[in-house]
């Protein structure tokens, strides 16, 4: 497999899931990433992330693309995430007919109560699952985790690059056997991100810098199914004014109230990108 160049043109996307408004530190990573693309004359992508069940609602797909155009960034839509989960059922039964993932019947009560083992990105899954159901068929009650050490044998060394960063050493070791089918989704991020990414081309891979050791699984699975490899662009993130990480959850300030209130998404943009703004408004 060859390693693929930082060669213009660049393609970058932005992929946000449609269970809750966008935020701040949305419109800092969706610039970043239409900066990027614009520099060297090569394609911004918007993908819908939508297989969070009933989480994800059409209607703030629609909102973040008003978001976006009042941000005064253009874009290329491609297909949603709805629209590939065959993609996403292939790879995962060609890892598992290959002995790769393995079924876990785990919940998170039990997997809180394991002894975990410390790695570098806190706790790991410690494979309780691993050889213990070979048997069972994927399920409502039935995730699908990967033989991390398996994987990384198969593979042998894998090199991936920042551009801040630089060459990486990949280990995915550090987050355990992380799941790659969930029990109530058609596939996990990290199983989706991956092929989404390849499907759609796209050379840099940009996002916040708490998804850096994520970077590690993807490269593995790139490896593992055979996948062009991108470079990445890991960026600081947006905090509040607790240091927190902006966040649905945690109910920051939506952009589109903002937009709502007659704010100049313009002039926003440009205060986004000296990263000069007040994540309170």
């Amino acid at each position: 497999m060859s390693e693929s160049s930082n060669a213009l043109p660049v393609v970058t996307r932005f992929a946000p899931s449609p269970n809750g408004p966008l935020h701040l530190g949305h419109a800092y990573s969706a610039i970043v990433a239409h900066d990027l693309a614009r520099e060297s004359d090569g394609a911004f992508l918007l993908r819908i992330e939508d297989i969070d069940g009933p989480r994800s609602k059409p209607e703030f797909a629609d909102a973040f693309r008003r978001d976006l155009e009042w941000l005064g960034l253009e874009w290329e839509e491609v297909p949603a995430q709805s629209t590939r989960l065959d993609s996403y059922d292939e790879a995962a039964n060609s890892l598992l007919e290959r002995g790769l993932i393995y079924p876990c019947t785990c919940t998170r009560k039990q997997i809180a109560a394991l002894p975990m083992r410390e790695g570098k990105d806190g706790v790991e899954y410690p494979g309780s699952c691993r050889g213990q159901h070979e048997d069972l068929e994927p399920g409502p009650d039935t995730a699908l985790r990967i033989d991390i050490d398996r994987a990384m044998e198969q593979t042998g060394e894998l090199i991936w690059t920042d551009e801040e960063l630089g060459s990486v050493v990949t280990d995915a070791r550090a987050l355990g056997d992380v799941v790659i089918v969930r029990k109530d989704l058609p596939a996990s991020y990290n199983l989706a991100v991956t092929l989404d990414d390849a499907a759609d081309g796209v050379t840099v891979v940009t996002r916040g810098k708490d998804l850096l050791e994520s970077t590690h699984v993807h490269r593995l699975l790139q490896a593992l199914l055979d996948l062009p490899v991108p470079h990445w662009h890991h960026h600081e993130l947006v905090l509040d004014e607790d240091g927190e990480k902006l966040a649905k959850r945690r109910g920051s300030p939506p952009l589109s109230d903002r937009r709502e209130a007659g704010e100049d998404g313009l002039v926003l943009a440009e205060q986004v990108r000296l990263r000069k703004f007040d994540v309170g408004n």
